[in-house]
């Protein structure tokens, strides 16, 4: 029967090393937390190659074990593409519910990650959890085996997990990890569904802007250009700007010959060259603070984006303090997933207030990044030892004020939209047709 050598916290919170005989490593480690101890790291003695998700420790055949074995395969090139190696919000929100459920029921957790990595489709989940599992099931603890990927699990995601760990309360702090990106995705979801509607109705009066221009404006060119009529100043834009558009698309006799690549592929590269700079320039930290300034100084958007950062690092603050994550590692950890670099630094002075026993608040208090109430309600919760408290109902605050931005923000956006496409339609018409007046007049002898 397989030795195993552990590492283990007691109820007091001091570690103690010992070694226990267990047919598999899940009976080992329910007989350590039977003594009461709760396990840090869980290794076999004798080294044995783990038989990975598809199959138990006792040497069950599981479902990667079933049908003829597989012949070797030749060597694997694993091709990674940035940005498109990291786990997404929604699945991880997804994963970390399906795991507390799975915790609940007292599963024990080798299992719970076997479970959860044969439902993931091939992805980057399903890699990481199958690296967690092999890590887990040779004694890694949890926490440290999900610390090794980190574009799946950031963090604040690690931190907490170790400190359910260290507690023996792991369900505990997977619920409200659940909670906790339930809530970030639901808000994210909102944000994004208000801003289909108008972002749907600018592309589909760009494609017909651009139909115009290129199509209808220069039927109504020959038609001047069969009349020889004096074009209004408006107009003779108006056609250039078509012109430019079409480029050689554009009839040969409708062509500018200046126009070598037409304006309609420069205006199709235009957006993802302004989100390439803007990306480059964030990756300096003058240009990422100099860019965050700007965002928050713009009427309307610069609100919401502050109710969203505040509402974002409140509750990852209570969040960590509540599950029990120190209080300096808490403060560290949320500074690094604000995602604002202004209230970066402002939590980072109140890193070193607080590191130097000084008060939380007073440093928010001096950076100006959130209300007097927000201040005062720290304050408070720092006197009360409820500060955890405290951040959660001002992220809760937060939360309903930003779909109340959202939601202005909208119906903003409506009006202007129809103001400027009216304007736009408007000039199009009298561009057009304050010539063909000009036309029919002069016909008629008038």
């Amino acid at each position: 029967m397989p030795n195993f050598v552990y590492e283990a916290y007691s109820d007091t919170g001091k570690t103690l090393k010992g070694s226990i005989t267990a047919p598999t490593n899940e009976e080992a480690l329910a007989r350590i937390r039977a003594q009461g101890y709760y396990p840090k790291s869980l290794r076999e003695q004798k080294t044995k190659k783990s038989k990975g998700p598809g199959a138990t420790n006792a040497g069950k055949a599981g479902p990667a074990d079933s049908g003829e074995k597989k012949k070797a395969a030749g060597p694997s090139i694993n091709i990674s593409i940035p940005g498109f190696d990291k786990v997404k919000n929604k699945h991880l929100t997804l994963f970390t519910r399906q795991l507390s459920t799975l915790q609940d029921a007292g599963l024990p957790i080798l299992r719970s990650l076997a479970v959860l990595e044969q439902q993931q489709k091939p992805g980057p989940m399903k890699t990481a959890l199958a690296g967690v599992y092999e890590d887990v099931s040779s004694g890694a603890s949890l926490s440290d085996a999900m610390g090794k990927h980190p574009k799946a699990f950031n963090p604040l995601y690690v931190k907490m997990i170790a400190a359910g760990e260290v507690g023996g309360v792991l369900d505990v702090i997977l619920q409200r990890l659940a909670e906790f990106l339930e809530k970030a995705e639901k808000l994210k979801k909102r944000i994004i569904s208000a801003m289909t509607y108008p972002a749907a109705v600018i592309g589909i009066a760009t494609v017909i802007v651009f139909g115009i221009m290129i199509v209808i404006v220069p039927k109504f060119i020959e038609i001047f250009d069969d009349f020889d009529t004096d074009l209004p100043y408006v107009t003779i834009q108006l056609i250039e700007f078509s012109k430019w558009l079409g480029g050689p698309i554009l009839p040969e006799n409708l062509r500018d010959p200046s126009v070598t690549v037409p304006g309609l592929v420069w205006m199709v590269f235009i957006p993802p060259g302004l989100i390439m700079t803007w990306k480059l320039i964030r990756k300096a930290d003058a240009g990422k603070r100099i860019l965050d300034e700007i965002v928050l100084k713009v009427p309307v958007l610069g609100g919401l984006v502050r109710k969203a950062t505040i509402a974002k690092f409140t509750r990852t603050l209570g969040t960590l303090i509540t599950a029990g994550v120190p209080i300096l590692d808490a403060i560290r950890i949320t500074s690094e997933t604000t995602g604002n670099e202004k209230y970066v630094r402002a939590l980072q002075d109140v890193h070193a207030s607080v590191r130097g026993g000084d008060s939380f608040a007073e440093p928010l208090r001096k950076a100006k990044v959130v209300d007097l109430l927000v201040v005062n309600m720290i304050d408070v919760g720092e006197e009360t030892g409820d500060l955890d408290k405290m951040l959660l109902k001002v992220a809760d605050n937060y939360d309903e004020e930003v779909d109340v931005a959202v939601a202005s923000l909208v119906s903003l956006l409506e009006p202007i939209m129809i103001v400027v496409l009216g304007v736009i339609i408007l000039g199009i018409v009298l561009a057009l047709f304050l010539p063909m007046v000009a036309i029919m007049t002069s016909l008629t002898g008038g």
